[in-house]
């Protein structure tokens, strides 16, 4: 599974993507279904931290689930390719087409708890959402386009107000804050 090298190759930040790597080759040995939402307990994502040229703006969307500004991703729903998926994400919940992967690959791997909630009717059980994230950017005139099943709206938020947009979710500034951080070193 070549999917699961490109997970070992990945050099942590620090000691938390450390850990989160572990937890996520070890969920890769003892389940044979983490590609997909079969696997209720824990499923691969993947994701898109997407900023500005100036790296002052990063895009997000008004998630509908969560009442709540955050990133871009979704469900690998059984495709092993990360980046595919975290790029289609990206396109289907923005409208962006053109963005350009800022690194050399994979920008962060975290294990994100899920809250229970309710989705199209149906109650979705806690979890966790083993996140593979690539860091990308946008030209901030590229038309944007909302995905309304999804989210009901897209924008550019300054960085430096993100914590005045991710009110419901106040636990994933310290994710968005680590994303800014290792952003700047790409500068």
């Amino acid at each position: 599974m070549s999917w699961i090298n490109s997970i070992k190759k990945y050099k942590p930040f620090n000691e938390q993507e450390s850990k989160d790597k572990d937890i996520i080759l070890k969920s890769a040995d003892i389940f044979d279904d983490i590609l997909t939402r079969n696997n209720e307990i824990a499923h691969l994502t993947s994701s898109t931290f997407v900023v500005n040229k100036n790296r002052d703006k990063v895009l997000m969307v008004h998630h509908n689930i969560y009442n709540t500004w955050s990133w871009m991703g979704g469900h690998n729903d059984g495709d092993s390719d990360f980046f595919n998926v975290a790029m289609k994400e990206l396109e289907e919940e923005t409208g962006v087409k053109n963005a350009i992967i800022i690194g050399d690959g994979i920008f962060s791997l975290d294990v994100l708890d899920v809250k229970s909630h309710m989705k199209n009717g149906k109650y979705v059980a806690p979890h966790l959402h083993l996140s593979i994230a690539y860091l990308m950017e946008a030209d901030e005139d590229e038309p944007l386009s909302i995905k309304e099943d999804e989210n009901s709206g897209v924008m550019w938020i300054p960085i430096n107000k993100l914590d005045e947009y991710v009110i419901n979710e106040p636990h994933m500034l310290k994710l968005y804050n680590k994303f800014i951080e290792k952003a700047n070193i790409y500068k």
